[in-house]
């Protein structure tokens, strides 16, 4: 059985914030209809003009439009493609708190993409985003634990983040949550909600999970898959509330 590795383009390319949410949250001194007009040509593709609207929203401190401009930075949409100027807008919404950008900047750091490789800083940015329910940033978190990349390696720890990422339905931590009760790392072993999380990360567009479920499947009985099964379905018609467990 294999875990699923981070790569930075599991992650990327970066997607742009809600409007609605932006605009509900954005600071009152600010034009909020740059920003729409800004985000509105950035959802159509009109980069140059996206680019000319939020780049000084993005100087005067506003963290939405830096982490917007993080993003056209970072695919080279209106401007040249620039993982370090990406960085360096991400770095600052990241500073005053947006998950988004903290999230991103936890897997630059890991990657060494636009600034230096530092597990340190990965795990810094990745578990200020966590801790505000960010389910990548929850994703990256366990993976550092369960490897002990930039902390001591933890498996319950790992456990801990998979559980919370897998809750909301991502389904590379539903992969590596199947893998660690696959292998009893940081939770007793159990082929039964192994096969549960594998099922489901396949259902939801994991290879992986598919490959790895059918792996553990030789390894029981009839009776167990198809209980499998049926925590599987009701773990996803519960919206991840019943899950076996």
């Amino acid at each position: 059985m294999t875990r699923i590795t981070w790569n930075i383009v599991d992650v990327m390319p970066f997607r742009a914030v809600a409007l609605g949410t932006v605009l509900s949250l954005i600071s009152t001194q600010l034009p909020a209809q740059d920003f729409a007009k800004g985000f509105t040509a950035l959802q159509a593709g009109e980069y140059q003009l996206a680019f000319k609207e939020l780049r000084p929203l993005a100087e005067l401190g506003d963290p939405y439009a830096q982490y917007n401009l993080g993003g056209m930075y970072y695919n080279g949409n209106g401007t040249p493609q620039d993982y370090a100027e990406a960085a360096k807008w991400w770095l600052l919404a990241a500073e005053q708190g947006n998950n988004l950008a903290q999230s991103i900047l936890g897997r630059m750091y890991a990657a060494g993409q636009g600034v230096s490789q530092d597990n340190s800083e990965a795990v810094k940015w990745s578990q200020l985003a966590a801790e505000q329910g960010n389910a990548q940033a929850q994703t990256h978190l366990g993976f550092m634990y369960d490897k002990g990349e930039g902390v001591p390696q933890n498996y319950v720890e790992a456990v801990k983040w998979y559980q919370l990422a897998s809750e909301q339905g991502n389904a590379q931590a539903q992969v590596n949550l199947g893998f660690m009760y696959d292998k009893g790392k940081g939770v007793l072993q159990d082929n039964v909600i192994a096969h549960m999380w594998y099922n489901i990360g396949s259902a939801k567009g994991q290879e992986i999970g598919g490959t790895n479920r059918d792996k553990i499947a030789k390894e029981m009985t009839s009776a167990d898959i198809s209980k499998a099964q049926s925590m599987a379905r009701e773990c996803m018609s519960s919206n991840y509330k019943n899950c076996g467990y």
